[in-house]
């Protein structure tokens, strides 16, 4: 599966799948070349107070995703892949959210985000668990304004996120942001054992090594804005590093300031925020989890800047 190697998982050239084998992204219903950029901002209606209704469908289910070349894993997923869909919306909207669990195990979607309790998609609270079969409408206002996340929060709860249970969830501010490449990076692993002890394979957007083998396209000098999201299960945290640049750093997307320039942060489970930059100078630039491990083991790739 992985490239010849000396060591831990690399040789001279680190670690990647083995040269030419690549995972049938058509077999598996989703690329992440795709998915870097696939904004849903749900099907749109006028409220009679003026507000915007924003309304989507998400299905629980489950299907066999081809992780590595020849590595098949049985995925929880919403909407047929992982990370699910990334629901976008603008601060004040009114969301309505029809899930509908057509798996044979209970499931629930869980928003981080200010909202009702009974909307909270937690066992024993509001509806509680969703039934196979069964169907809920979560419906709330979009608040506060930042990058969030969604999961599903039924146990054991490591299980249903390392399975594949999770999204991104994106609230952007009344008054906008400024024009940018914008992409979304949910950091995320496998635990192909199912020993619930640790990761085997360590990816962004589903697929270890991919922006490897198809490097993220971004313009020089063009405002790069990348949504960070940290699901990671079964490690206690995760970073993300770019060489040959630095970006402004906004944590959790609530502030309009950034917190810091710097080219390296570290993530829990659950954080997330905002990175921007501009590239310089064209060429090939990595970016990986500065944890040798995770990067070893898939969670690396490269942005390719143009003209």
């Amino acid at each position: 599966m992985l490239s010849p190697a000396t060591g831990h998982g690399a040789g001279v050239n680190g670690a990647t799948f083995r040269t030419g084998q690549v995972v049938d992204h058509r077999a598996n219903g989703f690329d992440p070349t795709a998915v870097l950029r696939d904004f849903d901002w749900g099907t749109t209606s006028r409220l009679s107070d003026g507000r915007t209704l924003r309304e989507w469908d998400v299905v629980a289910g489950e299907r066999e995703i081809e992780v590595a070349p020849g590595l098949r894993f049985p995925a929880w997923t919403f909407n047929a892949r992982v990370p699910g869909p990334t629901l976008r919306c603008r601060e004040g909207d009114r969301l309505r959210v029809r899930f509908v669990n057509a798996s044979p195990h209970q499931h629930t979607m869980h928003f981080h985000g200010i909202h009702p309790a009974e909307m909270d998609g937690v066992p024993m609270v509001g509806r509680g668990t969703i039934a196979p079969g069964e169907e809920f409408v979560y419906e709330f206002d979009a608040e506060p304004f930042g990058l969030h996340l969604y999961h599903c929060h039924v146990g054991p709860l490591a299980e249903h996120i390392s399975r594949g249970m999770y999204g991104t969830f994106i609230i952007d501010p009344a008054q906008g942001r400024p024009r940018a490449d914008e992409m979304v990076m949910v950091q995320h692993g496998w635990n192909t054992t199912f020993d619930g002890q640790g990761n085997q394979l360590y990816a962004v957007n589903g697929i270890p090594f991919h922006y490897m083998h198809e490097p993220i396209r971004v313009k020089r000098g063009e405002l790069v804005r990348i949504h960070l999201v940290n699901i990671l299960e079964y490690d206690p945290i995760n970073s993300f590093h770019v060489h040959g640049n630095f970006f402004d750093y906004y944590p959790t997307g609530t502030r309009l300031e950034p917190s810091e320039y710097t080219d390296t942060i570290v993530q829990g489970q659950g954080q997330r925020g905002i990175c921007e930059m501009r590239f310089p100078h064209v060429g090939r630039y990595m970016f990986h989890a500065h944890k040798t491990e995770f990067a070893d083991l898939g969670w690396m790739g490269f942005f390719e800047v143009v003209d």
